[in-house]
């Protein structure tokens, strides 16, 4: 299995699933279901631990940081305690959602944009309930929004989000499709000048030395990176039956393609890709997560709580 990836659904996750969220009016009222669903799904899912050392515990209190939930003991006595230990400065917390042409790709359930906009929408909802400071990038060849990390600038987030819901590529020449990581990524590094957190949010459409070399200087930087690799479940599985042409959404180009004739060079091909992506983020202390987007969300604020707390502890 790819470091980072999650398979499978939990308990409660109905609460989360995606094509359920692609019915709801509001974006916050997106987020807020998420979240809420991922709270209530927190008793469910004893297994996901976490490992900081401490001195002391208390009981859980309604509004308590659930960064202090230490899930080592409530696997054991089923029972929510928080660490007693000093607490962090509230961080900024930004993500970055490409959302060039391609991420507008979805088979079964919902495009790759839109997914993306929900795990957004719900990462910078639960950041702010915890007092952080929440930013927004959205790009594809470069920055299209920038919303900078603010305790005050959910609501503008937000209202980026249901921007980027709009098609942009509509209509254009093929070569304006196109994403691109690195030009978009160099001017976030030089805007993020204050050490935060950084969560990319991309379907990571380019080869796997450009995307580490693109993502690489967020890092040097001193961020905290946490990369969320979105795909279609027919990108990976390519379950298509019949001879047909298929289009490239960012270049624009059309191959006829035999899929039967294909498909398991296709799936390794895939397979090899991923694993490319994990081994040099992971290697240049990059946090990587797969997700297709079938996976409830709650798999997703999981993952970020997790990797953020792991990212602090190698600090």
């Amino acid at each position: 299995m790819v470091a980072g990836e999650q398979r499978g659904t939990m308990k409660g996750a109905q609460f989360v699933d995606p094509k359920v969220l692609a019915r709801l009016d509001s974006l916050e009222f997106v987020a807020r279901s998420v979240v809420d669903g991922f709270i209530n799904g927190l008793h469910r899912a004893p297994h996901l631990g976490f490992s900081l050392d401490f001195a002391e515990h208390r009981g859980y209190e309604p509004g308590d940081d659930l960064r202090r939930v230490d899930w080592r003991v409530y696997a054991r006595t089923d029972r929510f305690y928080v660490k007693q230990f000093e607490a962090d400065s509230n961080a900024n917390v930004v993500v970055l959602l490409d959302v060039s042409a391609s991420m507008r790709f979805g088979s079964r359930g919902i495009p790759k944009i839109d997914y993306g906009r929900y795990l957004a929408a719900s990462l910078l909802y639960f950041s702010h309930t915890q007092r952080d400071r929440v930013g927004l990038i959205t790009f594809d060849r470069g920055v299209v929004d920038y919303v900078p990390p603010s305790a005050k600038h959910l609501d503008f987030a937000l209202f980026a989000l249901d921007r980027a819901g709009q098609d942009r590529h509509a209509g254009a020449p093929a070569g304006a499709r196109q994403g691109l990581l690195k030009p978009p990524l160099l001017t976030a590094t030089e805007r993020l000048r204050r050490r935060g957190i950084v969560v990319v949010v991309s379907d990571l459409y380019e080869e796997p030395e450009a995307v580490a070399e693109a993502i690489r200087p967020l890092r040097f930087r001193g961020h905290d990176v946490i990369v969320f690799h979105l795909l279609d479940p027919a990108e990976r599985e390519f379950p298509f039956e019949e001879a047909s042409s298929f289009e490239d959404l960012e270049s624009g180009e059309r191959l006829p393609v035999v899929p039967e004739a294909l498909r398991a060079e296709y799936q390794a091909l895939v397979q090899r890709h991923i694993e490319a992506l994990g081994r040099l983020l992971v290697d240049s202390r990059i946090d990587y997560a797969l997700f297709d987007t079938s996976v409830p969300l709650d798999f997703a604020l999981f993952r970020y709580l997790s990797a953020r707390e792991r990212l602090r502890r190698v600090r």
